[in-house]
């Protein structure tokens, strides 16, 4: 199996374990407000097929992509929210289910019939077949995240878990230029630890900066969906303790990130 078959392979099992999760809710739940302020269930599975219908639109007419593209640097603090909210108001729950499933498989088929070597534009550079499904997978992952945390779910982690990682690690040096910083010009090690024990590594051995900690950990705090002081990732280092504060796998603005757990119970948040 290609790389790329393999990951996106993994991305439709990853929105079919969400599909799963949310599939079978009754319409009032999909109005459940989640950790993102001012999102509901609706709004996360909104947001995923805007996203999916975007990077078919990409793949396919990147000229009219072009235009999605001019809309979000006319308004980059804004234009996602907006399109979230407009997709909720415009659907009830069973039709925005049955568009996200939609775009999602038409989404798979077109990754999957891409000519090798294909390059499909995006908010920032341009990225491989692979590259686009590793990124859909990951946002799958984190809203996932978020809709599990506000149905009070507990979801098992999995081996694909791995993309989220290497997505985070690669986004390093973007972390720090969104946010006008110097990225440094070393390399960092990175050592996670799956749940199945097996040791996930990138950057060399002998990196002077390096960050270690649970996989599961390192990508609730690279998708910004949890503080890094309730999890158990530590950094080495003054770069890399300066990196863990700024870390995001995900394109545009810097994000507000989640307050401590102590600060969310002390306001009765989840």
């Amino acid at each position: 199996m290609s790389d790329v078959a393999a990951v996106v392979g993994d991305l439709r099992e990853e929105s079919d374990e969400l599909d799963a999760l949310v599939g079978s809710l009754e319409p009032g739940r999909w109005r459940e407000q989640t950790p993102a302020e001012g999102w509901t269930v609706a709004h996360q599975i909104a947001h995923l097929a805007w996203t999916d219908e975007v990077a078919l639109l990409a793949a396919t007419d990147p000229d009219r992509f072009g235009d999605e593209v001019g809309k979000a640097f006319a308004a980059p603090e804004s234009f996602v929210d907006e399109a979230a909210g407009a997709l909720v108001a415009a659907h009830a729950p069973d039709a925005l289910l049955a568009r996200w499933r939609e775009g999602r498989q038409r989404l798979d088929q077109v990754l999957r019939d891409a000519p090798a070597g294909t390059r499909i534009p995006w908010y920032g550079p341009p990225m491989s077949v692979a590259s686009m499904a590793t990124a859909r997978l990951m946002e799958t992952w984190a809203h996932g995240q978020d809709i599990a945390d506000a149905l009070g779910a507990t979801r098992t982690p999995t081996a694909r878990l791995r993309h989220v990682a290497r997505i985070g690690v690669r986004a390093r040096n973007y972390a720090y230029a969104v946010r006008g910083i110097e990225p440094p010009g070393e390399e960092f090690r990175v050592e996670l630890h799956a749940p199945d024990g097996a040791l996930i590594a990138y950057g060399p051995e002998a990196a002077a900066q390096r960050v270690t900690g649970p996989l599961l950990d390192f990508c609730l705090l690279v998708t910004q969906r949890a503080h890094r002081a309730d999890l158990a990732v530590t950094a080495e280092g003054r770069q890399a303790d300066q990196w863990l504060g700024i870390a995001q796998a995900f394109a545009g603005p810097p994000g507000p990130g989640r307050p401590p757990r102590t600060e969310r119970a002390a306001r009765g948040d989840r």
